[in-house]
Formats: C-alpha cells, structure tokens, sequence
C-alpha cells in the first residue's frame, strides 16, 4: 500500500484556510462599498421638505430677477422678446401713419406701451410671492419632475387672474401719465379719418397692454426656469439647489 505524504494535507489545508479568509476578506470589502453606495444614494436623494424649500427658492431667485429685470426703464422697450408693438389688428394703421409722415407718434405711442408695462411689472412679485407660499409639496415635485417650463405653467394657472387685476389700475394711470392714451387715441383717431378706411382701430389700448405685460412676465420667468434646469453656475447657488436639482437630472435620465 503506497504511503500518504503527511505534507499533502497540510497544504491542502493552507491553500483552503487562505482562500476562504480571502473570500471573506472580499466580502467585507464588498460589503463595506455596497453599504458606503447605499449611504451615498441616500444622501444624494432629497427628503420632501428638501424639494418644496429647494423648489420656492430657486423660483423666488427667478421671480425677484424676472420682475426687478422688466420694471426697470427699457425692461420692455429694450427687450426684443417682450417689447410691445401696436396691437395686430392695428399695424395696418401704423404702416398707414409712416406713410404718412407720422414717424414720431407711432414712436412714441410704441414707447409708452413699454413705459406703461414697466411700470405695471413693479406690482408682480408680491403676487408671486403669494403664490410660492400656497405651493404644496405635490406642486414642488411635479414641477421639480415635470418639463422644462414646469413652473412657469403653475405661476400662469395660479397668478394670471391676480396680475390682471393688478395691472389694470396699474397700466391705466402709466398711460396716461407717459402720454400713451393720448398719443394712441390720436394714432387711432388719424387713421379712422383716413378716406376710403372701412377698418376702423379702437382707441382702447388698456387691456391689451395689460396682457402683453403679464405675457412678457412669464417669458422671462420661464427663460429663468430654463437656466436653473439647465445647470448654469449662477442659477444653482446654493448646496440645497445643487442638490434637489442634481437630483433631478438624474432621476430624468
């Protein structure tokens, strides 16, 4: 009978002792990266309360730049997305005037549109600001979650009867105080006269200022909107906002 070498077993029991100690030892390391990624991951994901307070900061910075950016001078009449123009349904009027020689008062009925707007623009934050504060947490997530212009179709479903409102008054007495109902009235009152003109304008410019001012509004805000979701460095400033936000980019993907 052939004999066992003692020496055999023993390495046999070497290898098998350092293998397992080296299949544990893995474990624990594997197990160290799972509960380390677990830790991360939650960490990285924003609680409720994190997202409604991440949400109404980032769209009051929004507000606060959209509504200081319109109300200043030429915060309408310098700026081509908003600028007003005479109404459509009097254009045909305006190009009438030129013909005319009437440069100067269709230029400043077009200036005093804008002057008018800027001026109703100071009134919309409080009415924002109004609206941020009744904001639930359902709308923050939705918005956070939801397309691009989100939160710009929350602050029209929740703001554009408040701003009319508001504007109103507001883009009344500006008219009249830079002129634009007289130099619009006259405007009008000179192309009726045009012979043969069987397309009379009507005089009464208040309310269509009034919905070009709260349309321009939300063109800003929504251009703010777009800067946030889009990761520019001066939209997300702050350790919450980088957060909820970071959050959201990847929970898009």
């Amino acid at each position: 009978m052939k004999k066992q070498n003692p020496i055999l077993p023993a390495t046999l029991f070497t290898i098998l002792f350092f293998t397992i100690n080296l299949n544990q030892a893995h474990s624990q390391v594997l197990n160290k990266l799972l509960s380390k990624a677990t830790k991360t991951n939650t960490a990285a994901t924003p609680s409720d309360q994190e997202i409604s307070t991440g949400i109404k900061e980032a769209l009051q910075q929004g507000i606060v730049k959209s509504s200081d950016q319109l109300s200043a001078v030429n915060g309408f009449f310098g700026n081509a997305a908003v600028k007003i123009l005479f109404p459509p349904e009097a254009q045909k009027a305006e190009n009438t005037l030129r013909k005319l020689g009437l440069n100067k008062l269709c230029d400043n009925v077009i200036l005093s549109l804008n002057r008018a707007a800027e001026d109703a623009a100071k009134e919309a934050k409080p009415i924002f600001i109004s609206a941020l504060k009744q904001m639930s947490v359902k709308d923050a997530a939705n918005i956070l979650l939801g397309p691009s212009d989100a939160a710009t179709q929350y602050f029209k479903r929740t703001t554009t009867d408040s701003l009319a409102a508001k504007f109103r008054p507001v883009v009344h007495n500006s008219l009249n105080k830079v002129g634009a109902t007289q130099y619009y009235n006259q405007a009008a009152t000179s192309y009726n006269k045009v012979p043969f003109n069987r397309n009379k304008v009507d005089p009464d410019i208040e309310n269509y200022v009034t919905q070009k001012a709260i349309s321009g509004l939300f063109v800003e805000i929504a251009q703010q909107e777009l800067q946030i979701r889009q990761n520019l460095p001066s939209s997300r400033s702050t350790a919450l906002l980088q957060k909820v936000f970071s959050y959201a980019d990847q929970a898009k993907k």
